[in-house]
Parts: C-alpha cells; structure tokens; sequence
C-alpha cells in the first residue's frame, strides 16, 4: 500500500480520534478534516504553531510514520522514527550488528556501482558522454577504496550543473537550485530510514558511513542510489519554473511527491516508497546471509 506525505504548513493542532488524524486550524469553522493514521507515511511539520498530541506521536509512530520537522528556514531538521517496527526486531539487529566488515564491504561497493549507474543515466538523458562513468563503475572494488564514487560524483555535478547553465556547486549551503536538492533528499532520506526500520534495522550503524554525530548512517549509505532519481525531479523543477530561488508552498508541494514517484526496480514498475522496502528487504537478507545481492532501482534510457 503507497502511505501518504501530509504537509503542514500554518498553525493548526494535530490530535488522534478513533485512529484517524484529526487536523483543527485555530478560528476556523466547518466540516471535520480527518485522515487514517494507518495511510499516513511521512508527516512534514513546518510551522512554530503547530501542536501535536503525544497520543497522535504515539500511533504515527506505532503505524512506523517518520515525523520530519522543520527550521526557521523551512528547511527540514529533524526527524523522528519508531525504536522498532519489526516483530523480529532483535533477531534482525543482531544480523545487522554481527555483519562481517568483508560483507560491509561488498555491499559498499555494490551500492557505489548502482549510484555511479544511475548518475551517468541521468547525464546520458541530458546528452553528456558518459564513458567515464561507465568506466568508473566497472572498476568499483570491494569498499571502494578508489574513490571512484568520488570521481564519478565530481563529473556529474559539473555537467548536471551545466545542463540547467546555473553558475554554482553542490553544497548543502550553496545557491539555488540546492535549496530544492536539500529537500528532496530530506524526504528521501525519510523515505528510506523508515524502511530500513521496518526491516527490523538500526538506521544509525551504516555499512560504510561512520560519524558519531549522524543517528541516519546506513540511511545516508543506502539512499545513494537514489539520489539520481531526485536529481531528475528538481531538474524537471528548474526547466518548468523560471524562479527556484525562494522554496514556495507549491514547490515544496511538488517534492513532497518524491516519495511516489515511478521507479523501475527489479524490472517492474514501482512507487519510489515501495521500492525503499524492497531494497531494505534485499539488505536485510544479505546481513542474515540468504541472499548475496542488494536490490536496487535502475534509472532507464529516455527513449524520447
């Protein structure tokens, strides 16, 4: 079932009624607004005024809801997951905590090879030569102890920056369109740790991403391959709309769709949500050793 991204933007006050959200804007009259929490995926709360009952908190999260909240730049900040959402949670961790670092490795490495792919795709639709990437994904090794991720990242950028002729770098304080990066990858990176989660995973013990300050490190490894597809969103945003300086209401509205978006996985059609639980599944077998292979989605060819 694809869950819902519900955005809050004003002031207004979220409770729990008979396992529906119950939303109530201050001074305003009318019929009852509602929502079945079992529907609700991601919730976006980006307003000093909003007021959430802890009993609402408790089932969002009981229903394995991430719960981003935002700064005073409208820019997300925080998020908030269940402990555990698997019924096999300790089992499943124990898989996870016990993995070998070769294992780790080959994951790593797995994942670059799938990023790299999808990165040069996307500059294969924009009409750069890609030889490069390809040549750099062929030559990952266990870990990547090549950097060939890095390589690959700096050549994509330049051209993907080229291909829309703004004048900047990627960076999470650089200039427009970043700030529309920014938040795509926040509710993607919520899209994938609320699956890992589900899987029965620990999101702050990564396979190759180690920062004592980042509880979302294995969210940050294996959101990587995933990170073309909102590239492409936001380079679809910037060739349809002249201003992206400012992140308005309604651009924000159109990357809070990320988590919906068709995606080809395992040569099928699928929501990008759908899909984060069919990769989180994949690594979980990996970790308790019945399959070999993470499964990833494939950006394709625009036939255009």
């Amino acid at each position: 079932m694809i869950k819902k991204t519900l955005y809050f933007g004003n002031a207004c006050y979220l409770s729990k009624k008979e396992n529906q959200l119950k939303l109530d804007y201050p001074d305003e009259e009318g019929p009852e607004k509602t929502v079945p929490i079992e529907d609700v995926g991601i919730i976006v709360i980006d307003h000093r005024q909003i007021t959430i009952t802890h009993s609402l908190m408790n089932a969002l999260l009981s229903n394995n809801t991430a719960i981003i909240t935002c700064d005073e730049s409208h820019l997300p900040q925080g998020l908030m997951l269940p402990m555990y959402s698997h019924h096999a949670y300790v089992e499943k961790l124990n898989y996870q905590l016990e993995s070998s670092l070769p294992l780790r490795k080959n994951l790593w490495q797995q994942t670059v090879m799938a990023k790299i792919r999808n990165q040069a795709m996307v500059l294969f639709n924009l009409g750069v030569d890609v030889e490069k990437m390809g040549y750099w994904m062929r030559s990952v090794r266990s870990g990547d102890p090549d950097n060939y991720e890095g390589r690959a990242a700096a050549y994509y950028w330049e051209h993907w920056f080229k291909s829309i002729e703004v004048e900047t770098n990627r960076g999470r304080f650089e200039g427009p369109p970043n700030n529309l990066l920014n938040y795509g990858y926040a509710i993607l990176r919520a899209t994938i740790a609320r699956s890992l989660v589900g899987s029965g995973m620990l999101p702050a013990v990564g396979i190759h991403h180690r920062n004592k300050y980042n509880p979302f490190c294995l969210a940050d490894d294996v959101m990587e391959p995933y990170r073309p597809y909102v590239d492409m969103f936001v380079w679809q945003m910037v060739m349809e709309n002249e201003e992206v300086d400012e992140l308005t209401p309604e651009l924000k509205r159109q990357l809070l769709t990320i988590p919906v978006m068709d995606v080809i996985i395992g040569g099928q059609d699928s929501p990008l949500m759908v899909a984060a639980r069919r990769t989180s599944a994949s690594l979980m077998n990996c970790f308790d050793k019945t399959e070999r292979k993470l499964l990833f989605p494939k950006i394709q060819r625009d036939e255009k």
